[in-house]
């Protein structure tokens, strides 16, 4: 895809990975919907853009007339879009007899519900042109379970589980589907989700991330890239000592 005037929604837009996506995308020409629930943080942002390739829209995603309120302001503001990119998400650290209902169903909802919401309001635009592409930034929490991140994890195995079957129906509409998979990144993220200092000096930088989107976007539309895994190179799952 030539990403030059091509409408691309991201949610979780205000900060990270989501801002710095917005940063490639811009530069390449796209014209981008910066989706929040934080009006503040969008606002701020938004002076950081090319004003005449943003949009920001104060959205809950997890709320369907909010999701289909942010395509109903952007095909009234620039037309049909051609990208969509998952990424809002947020977690809590705890163990498992720690956990409150309250928090349980605050990471089940912004990571599944959301996700599921932001797919389905993507295809409905997308599938009578036959065309688009749906990145869900996903984690590789998705990949393994993790002590203290176990609620964290259901969220997103099930995120991955649906982005599959969503790829394959989509397929039928050719219509893209990627899983993007980061291990650790350096965010705010972090500030909420753990009470345990993260090694962030291990992590990746939101602009990997955001790179690695454009690089999925900017393949040969033939070609679906169907999961992607990105991971800082001292990001190990084992210690292994040079010889």
């Amino acid at each position: 895809m030539n990403l030059h005037g091509q409408i691309c929604v991201i949610t979780g837009a205000a900060r990270g990975i989501g801002l710095a996506t917005a940063q490639a995308l811009t530069s390449k020409g796209a014209k981008v919907v910066l989706v929040d629930v934080d009006a503040a943080a969008l606002a701020q942002v938004r002076n950081a853009l090319p004003a005449d390739q943003t949009l920001t829209v104060v959205a809950d995603i997890t709320r369907a007339a909010d999701v289909a309120r942010i395509v109903e302001e952007t095909t009234a503001h620039w037309g049909n879009l051609a990208v969509w990119v998952n990424n809002a998400g947020l977690a809590r650290h705890r163990w498992i007899p720690d956990y409150t209902e309250s928090e349980i169903d605050l990471m089940l909802a912004v990571n599944l519900k959301g996700t599921i919401l932001g797919s389905q309001a993507a295809l409905r635009v997308m599938m009578p042109n036959r065309q688009g592409h749906i990145i869900n930034v996903i984690s590789t929490a998705s990949l393994r379970g993790i002590p203290s991140e176990t609620v964290y994890c259901a969220a997103k195995w099930g995120v991955r589980g649906f982005t599959q079957g969503l790829a394959e129906e989509a397929a039928a509409h050719r219509i893209r589907v990627t899983a993007l998979l980061p291990g650790g990144v350096d965010t705010a993220f972090w500030d909420d989700a753990s009470q345990r200092e993260a090694p962030k000096q291990l992590f990746l930088k939101p602009s990997h991330i955001a790179d690695g989107i454009v690089s999925c976007l900017e393949m040969d539309d033939f070609c679906v890239p169907r999961e992607l895994v990105l991971r800082s190179l001292d990001d190990s799952d084992f210690t292994v000592k040079p010889e």
